[in-house]
């Protein structure tokens, strides 16, 4: 197989040690059909970690998009590139393209730098089909997140000027047939990676770590989106460490590690008084450890529509405050939710084969809604404890953890703490 360079043919050394890892973690067959390979370097980045990389990696991705073929665009290893905010556009010629992020990308530490640009976005790729973004094991995005952390109305509502709105890290939307792999975001601004209006997405192996108290930095926030596979990551957050919005459906999330974090959540669903459109979510083999919610999901009374076929199965907590939480009176103001007419129906919810420790009294609480109650809940072979506490310097057990029920119906088998709240 040749594999033509672009410009600089004493780049050799290099492509081959990049063809040999990209051929181990990402397949020979993946990888026979492509031609060519496009450096940054040899379109003028610097990769120093000071210098302004961003019209590079713009002039790179040009050339890749607008190619036939399989191109692949490379960020080098053992080097570490400064980008600005930017916008990878498509469609592409190509039905296969591929951004190999080997090297580091570190996002401006200084807000002033999304100055007349979209403060929500870092790095975002727009309507790109077959796209492959993979960090073959050496891959990072450092979004630099403290500035906007030292700004956010969260954690600072007297600050002037403070923001509401930080960039998320990456971004896919409208992109179909692609994936995410074997790379680390680290310290995002807020979320750290996007699925918007896009179908058919794949996340594995990957790594997203940000300081436990650091504002709404959600691990991956799905919405508009189907068919979405997420696999053998971990989630280290100050959110939620998977959320999934409105108007998305066929979502597997397997063998992944949260914590810490706020869970992993479908919602807040239904705020704007939408029809909201949630089904055929599944989550196992997943373990979560010291986050503040285990499994919720979150609806506001002023919405519509459903959450439906929902399984939560094979999850294991450990310290995990709420471990099985519906909310569907979430509200700006807790506890001060008005009572409505409208709700978001909840329906055909399974949780089985779970066990660990509850961090808090109610260990199973579902609050639903009078008007619009839940329906379908199914509990099977579960096993909840309280986590031991250390009084006066002897260890000693907190009372056992109870359950809570509201306006929800279904049945319970083999459950520990009894849920004899469930209406039938």
């Amino acid at each position: 197989m040749t594999v033509p360079l672009h410009k600089n043919s004493g780049r050799k050394n290099r492509l081959q040690e990049f063809l040999a890892f990209f051929v181990l973690f990402i397949g020979s067959s993946h990888f026979s059909s492509a031609e060519f390979y496009l450096d940054v370097l040899d379109f003028g980045a610097v990769g120093d970690g000071h210098t302004n990389d961003t019209q590079a990696f713009l002039d790179a991705w040009d050339e890749a998009c607008g190619s036939l073929g399989n191109p692949i665009m490379v960020i080098p290893k053992y080097m570490t590139f400064l980008v600005h905010p930017l916008v990878f556009s498509g469609p592409c010629r190509s039905t296969s393209i591929t951004v190999a992020v080997i090297g580091t990308v570190i996002a401006p530490d200084s807000p002033a730098a999304w100055k007349g640009k979209d403060p929500g976005k870092w790095l975002e790729f727009i309507d790109v089909s077959g796209l492959t973004v993979a960090g073959l094991g050496f891959g990072a995005l450092n979004g630099r997140g403290l500035a906007w952390w030292n700004q956010s109305c969260r954690d600072h509502p007297r600050l002037q000027g403070c923001t509401s709105v930080a960039p998320t890290a990456l971004t896919f939307s409208g992109c179909n047939s692609s994936s995410l792999n074997d790379i680390v975001s680290l310290n995002s601004s807020q979320t750290h990676f996007l699925i918007i209006n896009s179908k058919a997405i794949t996340v594995s192996n990957v790594m997203m770590q940000a300081p436990e108290l650091s504002p709404n930095t959600d691990g991956i926030h799905i919405h508009s989106s189907h068919d979405v596979f997420i696999t053998n990551s971990v989630f280290s957050t100050g959110d939620d460490c998977i959320s999934i919005g409105d108007y998305t459906s066929n979502v597997v999330i397997t063998n992944v590690i949260c914590g810490p974090g706020h869970g992993i959540s479908i919602g807040s669903l239904g705020r704007g008084g939408n029809s909201v459109q949630v089904e055929n979510i599944h989550v196992s083999r997943s373990y979560l450890k010291g986050t503040t919610n285990g499994l919720r999901i979150k609806t506001w009374q002023v919405g519509r529509g459903y959450v439906r076929n929902v399984l939560f199965q094979d999850i294991t907590f450990d310290s995990v405050q709420n471990p099985i939480i519906i909310d569907q009176n979430y509200c700006s103001e807790k506890g001060l939710c008005k009572e409505m007419p409208t709700g978001v129906h909840i329906t055909n919810v399974t949780y089985t084969k779970m066990v660990g420790s509850s961090s808090t009294a109610v260990a199973i609480n579902f609050d639903c809604d009078r008007s619009v109650p839940c329906t379908g809940l199914n509990l099977r072979y579960i096993y909840l404890w309280p986590v031991p506490t250390d009084l006066d310097g002897t260890s000693k057990i907190t009372p056992a953890v109870t359950t809570s029920c509201a306006n929800a119906h279904g049945y319970a088998v083999q459950v520990d703490p009894p849920v004899s709240c469930l209406q039938s």
